[in-house]
């Protein structure tokens, strides 16, 4: 798992002389990484010189070169070293990301952004104020999940962690209690359990323990105290263990990897809270891991230690035979060590290891406690398991792209005006916001500001922006908020429909009806209304009203249901009354008409036939014949009124001949529409001889006039068109 080489205080030791820090650092890269990070050393000495943080007071520049100290033992390449170094340069420095850009490399710039980001959003997110203990813990949650979303690189989160370590070691140094109290909680209810989650271990221990000490000072003076060796004393004692254990495995020819720890102060305040234990009680506060291959290994190992050192009775833990309720396996023993101390063991394979700190059921969430989110855990096991690799690529650019990260960007997280954080579906709008707060406050909804801007409702939000509701004192949602697709979440729509459905029903059929024959006009259809109510899946008509006013049932669904009454094709009818029957000739037009040569024929302009419609012929007064698509409905209405004028036709030979046909386009309006639509048009190489479009709250409706030798042309051209982002929907008129 990521972890830092040494404990964290030892890297801050050493960064405590910035130049020898910076001198030892560059002898493990290369010279243009080592020039790289030396101007970023040089450069960042410049720009803090006299500054301090404003929150505790700390130098900017010694901030700096401790964090950028971690982020290195991290092993996050030369890139996160230099922003970690240069993470305040745009409080100093004018242009600060072109600036980076120039004088470091896109990367840089890009992880100083987003720390910049991260910075800005944990200050204005608070917790603080919540009242109760479960209004806190989710707002917590929510904030670590928005601390994941809104980054595309994921050495953004670990170069805040290693600040956040910073700040926490320096905090002893600030007088102000109760700010003490509020950054130490802050800690241990956000980024400690990030740190956990993310496997980065030393950086999680180091926060748990110091935000543990200015949240219980006492209680961490008194573990501390009963602790009388010191941590180095303690450590080198583990490693005395791991070595006769590495010996025994050994001689025993079993292959495996062991490792230990010292128990930490907050972890054993926490475990003597939770099982009521004195710390006398406790055997876990030295603490080693074996790994081995294969599951019968677990137990030889096992039989090894309770040979080399004598077992505590009642310590012993089966959870190979008997899983935990995670699936969570391995064999757990205490023993009496070297100068009878109490060291606990942990025995499993590398395959139980790898489910407990990557499975669906991960041993971090049964260790935080709360309910799972499989979804959620399964993309944190993914992001543990990418910075795990980070020690098998040798390939630095490979390790780079590694880093990059869009797990979770199904989910966004924006801030109330009072810093709270609330999650949302992608595309949500202000709306959505509006209902998450409160029902009341989406239901008077009229409008909403972004970061300060007045936005349409419409507007999808970002990632980690702040959203304020423009709210009417009284009133209701609009119905078109459903039909214009600007609800994205699932309580918004409900509360929408509740809302709707509790009005005056009257009043709300009433608006389904002006919907439902606005409708129908636009179709020029007449159907059997007891039919159409049937299809539609309602036993009234009204009832098809109430469904359309209260937006249950959408409008293309309706509209797709009267299509389905088109009347067919009309039926070929010869005209023995204008003409004797026989063989068809050939006009000039390349029309044939039954029975008559060389007669004048025109294309209607009404449906703009072409090969290979259907059509039929109408003789006119004066004007020859006019062809018609067969299913044209001026076609239906001039055969209504004198049916022994109309005459059968077809497609002769065409030679070279072009036909005007019209394309009708429905969108959502946006800049570059026109430009792309006509582009497909372009590279379908059809001539247009006509544009007509217009444009209604936010909605184009566009007509295309191209010219085709064929029908068939058009049928691969609407398929590209309806691929253009924003089109709805493309057909021929």
């Amino acid at each position: 798992m990521v972890s830092v080489v040494r404990p964290v205080a030892d890297t801050l030791a050493n960064a405590a002389d910035p130049a020898l820090w910076l001198e030892q650092l560059s002898a493990a890269f290369t010279p243009e990484e080592s020039g790289m990070l030396a101007r970023a050393f040089a450069e960042a000495h410049a720009l803090y010189q006299g500054h301090c943080l404003p929150l505790t007071g700390e130098e900017v520049f010694s901030h700096a070169v401790a964090a950028a100290a971690i982020v290195a033992d991290l092993d996050l390449l030369p890139d996160a070293i230099a922003a970690t170094l240069l993470f305040a340069a745009p409080d100093y420095q004018e242009d600060a990301h072109d600036w980076l850009t120039r004088t470091f490399n896109p990367t840089v710039a890009m992880l100083v952004e987003g720390v910049g980001k991260v910075r800005r959003l944990t200050e204005l997110a608070r917790i603080d104020q919540l009242d109760t203990p479960e209004e806190r813990a989710r707002q917590a949650e929510t904030m670590r999940k928005m601390l994941l979303a809104m980054v595309t690189d994921i050495r953004v989160v670990l170069i805040k962690l290693a600040w956040r370590t910073q700040t926490m070691h320096y905090l002893g140094e600030v007088p102000d209690e109760s700010l003490r109290r509020q950054l130490a909680n802050e800690t241990m209810e956000v980024f400690a359990p990030l740190a956990n989650r993310l496997g980065v271990w030393q950086i999680k221990w180091e926060l748990e323990d110091l935000g543990f000490r200015h949240q219980e000072p006492e209680s961490y003076k008194k573990i501390a105290k009963l602790l009388d060796e010191r941590r180095l004393e303690r450590l080198d004692y583990i490693e005395r263990i791991l070595q006769v254990l590495r010996d025994e495995l050994a001689k025993a020819g079993i292959k495996g990897e062991v490792a230990g720890r010292p128990k930490h102060i907050y972890s054993i305040w926490k475990k003597m809270r939770k099982k009521k234990l004195d710390f006398s009680e406790l055997y876990d506060i030295r603490a080693v891991r074996v790994l081995v291959e294969r599951m019968p290994d677990c137990y030889t190992v096992l039989g090894l230690m309770h040979n080399i050192w004598q077992p505590i009775p009642g310590e012993f833990d089966d959870y190979i035979s008997h899983p935990k309720p995670n699936n969570y396996r391995s064999l757990h023993t205490a023993v009496i060590g070297p100068e009878d101390k109490a060291i606990e063991v942990q025995i499993r394979t590398f395959d139980m290891h790898e489910h407990a700190e990557f499975g669906v059921a991960a041993h971090w969430r049964y260790k935080e406690g709360g309910k799972g989110d499989a979804a959620y855990e399964e993309k944190i096991s993914w992001l543990r398991q990418l910075l795990d690799w980070r020690e098998e690529i040798s390939d630095k650019e490979g390790l780079a792209d590694a880093f990059k990260t869009e797990l979770f960007a199904d989910t966004l997280y924006v801030l109330t005006p009072q810093g709270r954080v609330l999650s949302l579906p992608t595309g949500a709008t202000p709306i959505d916001f509006a209902y998450a707060i409160h029902s009341s406050l989406g239901d008077r909804c009229r409008g909403a500001k972004v970061e300060g801007h007045i936005v349409p409702l419409s507007t999808p939000l970002q990632n980690g922006q702040r959203v304020e509701i423009l709210a009417a004192k009284e009133g209701g949602p609009s119905v078109n908020w459903l039909h214009e697709g600007w609800v994205k979440s699932n309580k918004a729509i409900t509360k929408i429909r509740q809302y709707i459905r509790q009005q005056n029903a009257d009043s709300v059929r009433e608006s389904g009806r002006q919907l439902f024959e606005r409708e129908l006009a636009r179709h020029h259809i007449h159907p059997n209304l007891g039919t159409l109510t049937e299809k539609l899946g309602y036993a009234k008509l009204e009832d098809v009203f109430g469904a359309l006013g209260h937006g249950e049932l959408s409008l293309r669904a309706v509209s797709t249901a009267i299509a389905s009454f088109a009347p067919p094709p009309v039926q070929d009818i010869t005209a023995d009354d204008l003409v004797k029957r026989s063989k068809g000739g050939h006009d000039a037009g390349g029309i044939l008409i039954e029975g008559v040569n060389n007669l004048m024929t025109v294309l209607a302009k009404c449906c703009k036939p072409a090969p290979p419609d259907s059509v039929a012929g109408f003789v006119t007064k004066g004007r020859g014949i006019s062809i018609h698509r067969s299913n044209c409905l001026t076609l239906k209405r001039l055969s209504a009124d004198a049916p022994e004028r109309l005459i059968s036709a077809d497609w002769g030979e065409q030679k070279n001949s072009v036909f005007p046909i019209d394309l009708e386009v429905s969108a959502r309006d946006r800049p570059g529409l026109l430009r792309d639509i006509s582009d497909v048009l372009s590279r379908e190489k059809l001539n247009v001889i006509a544009v007509n479009t217009q444009t209604r709250d936010h909605k184009a409706r566009m007509c295309f006039t191209v010219e085709v030798r064929s029908v068939q042309e058009i049928s691969r051209v609407i398929n590209h068109v309806n691929e253009i982002n924003g089109v709805q929907d493309v057909r021929r008129a």
